[in-house]
């Protein structure tokens, strides 16, 4: 039996980049370290400026590191770029198909641009159309499909060529939550049947729910990476909500009597503690309040995002969708 070790999707030592010199010099990157299995999805979380763009763009061999390394689908993405760039799919934050053109001509053209032959291009394209279940649209003019089909379609244009490692930018943006959900069905059923390494930036918490691991950017570092169960475990905390007749008392005898700090949110008293279904039944009996309603929840990783960056992530603030140049280019 062999015992060989699977050489990861992406690996990732001391990656750094830096613009400008002196006083103006920024460090968008500082020095990373990542690891991806292959087969993995891994989520790639940040707010506006953490770096997280960056150093997609390294990855995808768009920008050059300032120093450190980084190996996708095995090469190097500095010394080996077109062999790199061979084993990569890309899907744009911003839509890029042309929507003059049919669905098949779409993929066509990113299947000449890849060198496949044309009986080998046919084959991929009609493989990927039906993968993504549009096959019976593939005569149409892309401009007549919904916003989710067009995201489908580019899904099917970055697998075209086969690769090993697909990258997401904000894949589900302005979508509708069906919409949404359905894209994450598909790419849950992609990598069961194919073992594509699929690598997702995105500000959707539910979505982050999704990836196998997790890393949080902030300041152009990794401030945090694990699984998502481990992470919200981390924090070790759950949340209290109140509904109460006197909130300011209940804040008062919250803070004197358990010895926490509680304050208002959304119109409720709130709380965070270890264990919180253990300490419901202090709150009824040592606050002297009457208590309308009682909710605790377990941490989410919107609450793990706030405590390792301090700062929560907006949907209006998504990262700026990047122009990635080579875009089909060998």
């Amino acid at each position: 039996m062999s015992n060989t070790v699977r050489e990861p999707a992406i690996q990732v030592a001391g990656l750094t980049k830096t613009y400008g010199s002196g006083d103006s010099l920024v460090e968008a990157v500082r020095g990373i370290d990542l690891r991806v299995e292959a087969g993995q999805t891994y989520g790639f979380l940040g707010p506006n400026g953490a770096g997280k763009s960056t150093t997609i763009e390294m990855l995808c061999t768009i920008r050059n590191p300032t120093a450190g390394s980084a190996r996708v689908a095995g090469f190097d993405v500095v010394r080996e770029r077109d062999q790199v760039r061979r084993r990569i799919g890309l899907v744009f934050q911003q839509q890029t198909l042309d929507l003059q053109l049919t669905a098949e001509q779409n993929l066509r053209f990113h299947a000449d641009l890849y060198g496949l032959s044309r009986a080998e291009g046919e084959r991929r394209i009609d493989e990927v159309l039906h993968m993504v279940e549009l096959a019976d649209r593939r005569s149409d003019v892309v401009t007549k499909f919904s916003g989710g089909m067009k995201r489908r379609l580019e899904i099917a244009r970055g697998l075209v060529h086969s690769p090993q490692v697909l990258f997401l930018d904000e894949p589900t943006i302005g979508l509708d939550p069906q919409t949404r959900a359905a894209i994450w069905d598909y790419l849950h059923d992609l990598r069961e049947r194919t073992g594509i390494t699929v690598f997702v930036t995105t500000h959707y918490m539910d979505e982050a729910e999704h990836c196998d691991r997790i890393a949080i950017m902030d300041h152009g570092e990794i401030a945090v990476e694990d699984t998502p169960e481990a992470l919200k475990s981390s924090i070790g905390t759950d949340r209290i909500a109140l509904r109460t007749d006197d909130d300011e008392l209940a804040i008062t005898r919250i803070r004197e009597r358990l010895g926490v700090e509680a304050g208002m949110h959304d119109g409720q008293v709130t709380l965070a503690v270890a264990g919180g279904a253990d300490v419901v039944p202090r709150l009824f009996s040592e606050l002297d309040v009457h208590i309308r309603s009682v909710t605790v929840t377990r941490p989410s990783l919107d609450d793990v995002f706030l405590t390792y960056t301090g700062r929560t992530i907006r949907d209006s603030e998504g990262p700026q969708g990047s122009t990635f140049p080579f875009a089909g280019r060998r």
